[in-house]
């Protein structure tokens, strides 16, 4: 009875022994699993966090670009009225010197 006892003792051992190297197996296949769907997620966001980046700069080139053409726009508008009044004034100022010379 104690040989059978001992028997008994030593393949519950033993099956306890697989059990754990099976469950430490499954443990390791599913941190493995975790890791990689750790990763999918990391990649993801950084796609998606790219993509994203990358709209912001067309869209901020875009800004750039339609206030550049505007800033363009108003200091064309501003050239050609100040050239209006400068010759406006040019001629003002050519006809004072002809009186002048007339009156001398």
């Amino acid at each position: 009875m104690l040989v059978e006892a001992i028997k008994a003792i030593c393949i519950a051992e033993e099956e306890t022994q697989q059990e754990k190297l099976l469950e430490q197996t499954k443990a390791d296949e599913e941190i493995g699993e975790a890791e990689n769907a750790g990763k999918n997620a990391i990649a993801s966001t950084i796609d998606r966090a790219e993509s994203e980046i990358a709209h912001l700069i067309r869209m901020s080139d875009q800004k750039a670009t339609e206030q550049a053409k505007e800033l363009a726009s108003k200091t064309a508008n501003r050239q050609a009225t100040q050239r209006a009044r400068a010759e406006r004034r040019l001629e003002d100022a050519a006809q004072l010197i002809v009186e002048r010379i007339v009156k001398v």
